[in-house]
């Protein structure tokens, strides 16, 4: 067989880009969409945002490349794949959340979720959702202390509960609309401001990064449940801002290699997400439950491509 032929037919693992675009430049552009959040949660919560996802940035990519090194393969933290893990894995705890606890779980989400399964690419589950997971049932002390915004904090309150907890607690939503919006609020560094959120989800959109069909069927699917349950326009939009909805719609439930690949396949996904985290936060002891939902959704994918496969081709039955 020709060689250039034969080489031709060699398919790799995902993504599968068909345009001059690559790994790294999509890479890239997440990471850039995920600044508006950066900044935001800055001003919020203070310095130590930036201190916090500099270490998981540079941890993540140290063990990808110690990784490689060790194991003699090919360097893939060029890609920025490892370093969008760690900025990840900094938005998914509190700002005050110990350095050396967040090195563990970059270590764990990068050596354990990816390195061992091969790299990117052949991950079935977001190793930053992972992550946040693992350090939760770990550290859930330090997991579950949230520093208030800078502008709400006195010299007797410095941490507080998240308007999810508060929700959990009392039965009540106390924080308002507007400051969960904008995030004046507790919560985990980069999950608080929805709308850096929003700008940065609609930037991926528009360059085509990430399709809408995931974050629009996962947040509208938060959003007719909410409503149902409380009556509320107001509540049903609460809940959309509340906790990580926006953050993960956007920035990891719609991971190339751990969603569905046909459009039917990714509105299951997303509306499977919504569904288990409204269950979760409705009727479970623990107040919040994107992360369980994208890990469990994560897990079905497979059998999700299957399903759509078999729908596309209509069923899978022969014609006679």
């Amino acid at each position: 067989m020709d060689k250039k032929f034969h080489t031709n037919l060699i398919v790799s693992s995902a993504p599968h880009i068909v345009t001059d675009a690559d790994t790294t430049k999509l890479m890239g552009t997440v990471l850039l969409a995920l600044a508006p959040s950066l900044v935001a949660s800055t001003y919020i919560f203070g310095m130590r945002v930036i201190l916090l996802t500099a270490v998981c940035v540079v941890a993540s990519v140290g063990f990808e490349w110690i990784y490689n090194q060790i194991m003699h393969r090919k360097q893939t933290v060029g890609d920025l794949s490892a370093a969008l893990t760690g900025v990840l894995i900094a938005f998914n705890v509190p700002s005050n959340f110990p350095i050396w606890m967040a090195i563990i779980g970059c270590f764990f989400a990068i050596i354990i979720v990816k390195q061992l399964y091969g790299g990117i690419g052949k991950n079935f589950v977001n190793p930053a959702i992972t992550a946040r997971i693992f350090l939760f049932i770990s550290f859930a002390s330090a997991m579950s202390t949230w520093p208030l915004p800078k502008m709400q904090q006195t010299a007797d309150a410095v941490t507080g509960a998240t308007p999810l907890g508060v929700l959990a607690e009392s039965g009540e939503a106390t924080t308002s609309l507007r400051d969960m919006f904008f995030g004046f609020t507790g919560g985990s560094t980069g999950e608080v401001c929805a709308a850096a959120l929003l700008l940065g989800g609609i930037f991926l959109i528009v360059k085509k990064v990430i399709s809408p069909v995931i974050p629009a069927t996962f947040i509208g699917t938060v959003f007719v449940i909410a409503l149902i349950y409380t009556q509320s326009f107001t509540m049903a939009l609460w809940h959309v801002c509340a906790g990580g909805v926006m953050l993960g719609a956007f920035f990891m439930a719609t991971d190339y290699v751990t969603s569905p690949k046909m459009v039917s396949g990714q509105i299951i996904f997303g509306i499977g997400c919504g569904i288990i985290t409204m269950v979760i936060r409705l009727f479970g002891s623990y107040p919040e439950g994107v992360s369980f939902s994208i890990l469990l959704m994560n897990i079905c994918t497979p059998l999700i491509n299957n399903l759509s496969y078999k729908l596309y081709c209509g069923g899978g039955k022969n014609e006679k």
